[in-house]
């Protein structure tokens, strides 16, 4: 970004608190008491609207992996509250309301709904479906009842996803800030438009209506709302809160010093088509005052494939993610602060134009899940020194996506009938942290989606699992160790295609903090174990399986944190037995020797080893 810093935040700091913008309400004190039942309120109004999205969803992704978000925001976009779901799906929300407000300029009529999928104009990315319906009250537009999610397939060049795609038109049907009912009537030739060119009509029909049902609900209770305590004491409230989470960020970034703190520089593996070619992904924190900014200048350029990021609906969310989740973490000191609008405000973005995460037009941006998750690991290694307490060691991030197709035969007669298509999110594992090892198969950071369970893809496709656990490799040692991937295997009972993103972190594995071992790249390999075993590369676009075909996906393992020397002994004595290590690994990376029955610790032959290891090293 071609300009001063000073001037870069001055331009950006603009709703800070007290910023003079456009209300259609009056701004109120409100009494305390007051401020936390209408607080409570918003909470679960964000809440209620995804449980009511999960519960209706057609599809597993968003009914099982729940990849959805949900929230309300008032009419210039600022977000008011939002559902504890995906924080991507979460945060994009604002960008959305500013992608549809570009094309309707505030004409908004009651009973409108927007529908929007536009990656250069706010979406997390095309597949992620944007549902806006404006909140009036006495005839005034006052905000919008919003949320997203993962739709099955958009039409897509490739069934589901693909990498190697020429650009974003590609990628799927653009749908730019559409009304889908209007007035409260429904559009039925958009409607048809929208689901006779997808391949998943039925899925994604269910889809829409649920997310249609999770707005109308969340307009019912913001009404029920304003209503009940009128709209000056309501916005009012929100303003309060807003400036409240405002306020608790920035005095945590002022604790930190003034300063640069550089990530090492980070790789991905390829672009999904140009194989061996990595890219770089840099990054650097500065911490200027109240106000925190990820630069990733330095990063790559912009590639061919749909391996780059929107900037707008994904770059900014992550970036606001990853500073909230270290300096307000909702576990410790930042529980009772909410997630809306105001703590967006001190945390900027610096990406050049044309890189991986600030593309142009019209570059393909899908595949953004790796990239993203990149972000959140490098800041924790950036300001592992000015917060050794709340980073993690490096994590998988890392979301291996595969979506899995396949035909169903001309004998149902077309149309719906003719694909099958199933998403499933693969999990990670996180890093090790002061005083926590790193979590097991768990999708981390930014995705935070569920596990799609295996008896629902069986169910749906023609599929079946023969193997879903952990990895049988040790954990990356460390005072605290870090936490294993898990291993799957698909055995395919019909001729399938698979398109996939992610990164099996083999030029880059996650690091290690403080003496902790850095964690195991994942792999992909179809019929191990037999004469036709090959590596497949972590992303691949409508990669063929005949039936009987077996696909093994090891999930990458997350990094160690601490000297392995000064784990409890216990400790490994538990991973011992629980199978995580034997007694030789026990004694290699941790410096403890097992009696000869395994079942115990020899103390005196531990703390001569570790004292004769720690000589040695100095």
């Amino acid at each position: 970004m071609d300009r001063n810093l000073d001037t870069y935040l001055q331009q950006a700091a603009s709703t800070g608190i007290g910023a003079e913008v456009e209300r259609r309400w009056q701004r109120i004190a409100v009494d305390p008491v007051t401020l936390q039942v209408v607080g409570g309120a918003l909470k679960a109004i964000a809440r209620e609207m995804a449980e009511h999205l999960f519960r209706m969803a057609y599809s597993s992704i968003m009914r099982e992996s729940r990849d959805i978000g949900a929230g309300i925001l008032d009419f210039h976009g600022r977000q008011l509250c939002e559902s504890d779901s995906t924080p991507m799906h979460c945060g994009s929300l604002p960008a959305y309301v500013r992608g549809i407000d570009r094309v309707h300029q505030g004409a908004y009529n009651d009973g409108d709904v927007i529908l929007h999928n536009h990656p250069y104009h706010g979406a997390s990315h095309s597949p992620d479906y944007g549902v806006l319906v404006p909140i009036m009250f006495d005839d005034l537009h006052i905000g919008f009842a919003g949320c997203t999610g993962h739709m099955v397939d958009i039409g897509a060049a490739n069934p589901g996803f693909s990498v190697d795609v020429p650009d974003y038109f590609a990628e799927g049907q653009v749908i730019d800030a559409i009304k889908i009912c209007e007035g409260g009537q429904r559009l039925p030739g958009v409607w048809s438009l929208i689901m006779s060119n997808v391949r998943t009509p039925e899925a994604n029909t269910g889809d829409l209506e649920a997310m249609m049902a999770c707005c109308e609900l969340g307009v019912t209770r913001f009404r029920t709302l304003v209503e009940k305590y009128g709209l000056d004491t309501v916005m009012s409230c929100a303003e309060e809160w807003m400036d409240y989470g405002e306020r608790l960020l920035r005095q945590r970034i002022q604790s930190l010093p003034d300063g640069e703190y550089p990530a090492p520089d980070g790789w991905l593996e390829d672009d999904g088509k140009h194989w061996g070619e990595k890219l770089r992904v840099a990054t650097r924190v500065i911490v200027q005052g109240s106000d925190i900014i990820i630069d990733l200048s330095g990063s790559n350029e912009q590639v061919t494939t749909g391996f780059n990021c929107p900037f707008e609906g994904s770059v900014l969310p992550t970036a606001n993610f990853a500073v909230r989740s270290l300096l307000l973490n909702e576990a410790d000191e930042g529980s009772d602060v909410p997630q809306n609008d105001g703590v967006f405000r001190p945390v900027h973005v610096i990406a050049p134009k044309g890189s991986i995460f600030n593309p142009t037009p019209p570059r393909g941006c899908e595949a953004r899940f790796t990239q993203i998750n990149r972000i959140p690991d490098q800041v924790m290694q950036a300001l592992a020194n000015a917060l050794p307490d709340q980073v993690t060691a490096g994590n998988s991030a890392n979301v291996s996506c595969f979506a899995y197709s396949g035909e169903t035969g001309s004998e149902h007669g077309g149309g719906a009938d003719d694909y099958w298509v199933t998403i499933e999110v693969n999990e990670g594992s996180y890093g090790a942290s002061t005083g926590r090892d790193g979590l097991d198969a768990i999708d981390n950071l930014m995705a935070n989606t569920r596990n799609n369970p295996v008896e629902e893809m069986e169910l749906g496709a023609p599929m079946i699992c023969e193997r879903y656990e952990l990895r049988d490799d040790p954990p990356a040692a460390g005072r605290w160790r870090g936490g294993l991937g898990a291993i799957k295997r698909w055995r395919f009972l019909s001729p399938t295609r698979a398109s996939s993103t992610g990164d099996n972190r083999s030029v880059d594995p996650p690091r290690g903090l403080f003496g902790g071992q850095p964690g195991l790249a994942g792999s992909i390999c179809l019929n191990p174990g037999t004469e036709r075993a090959r590596e497949l590369p972590a992303k691949v676009s409508n990669q063929p399986f005949a039936e009987g075909d077996l696909l093994e996906i090891r999930l990458v393992s997350g990094a160690g944190f601490g000297d392995p020397l000064e784990r409890a002994p216990a400790a490994v004595l538990a991973d011992v037995l629980d199978g995580y290590l034997d007694a030789t690994l026990a004694e290699r990376d941790y410096g403890v020797i097992l009696t000869a029955d395994g079942g115990s610790v020899d103390e005196t032959a531990t703390i001569e080893l570790r004292r004769a290891r720690k000589e040695q090293a100095s």
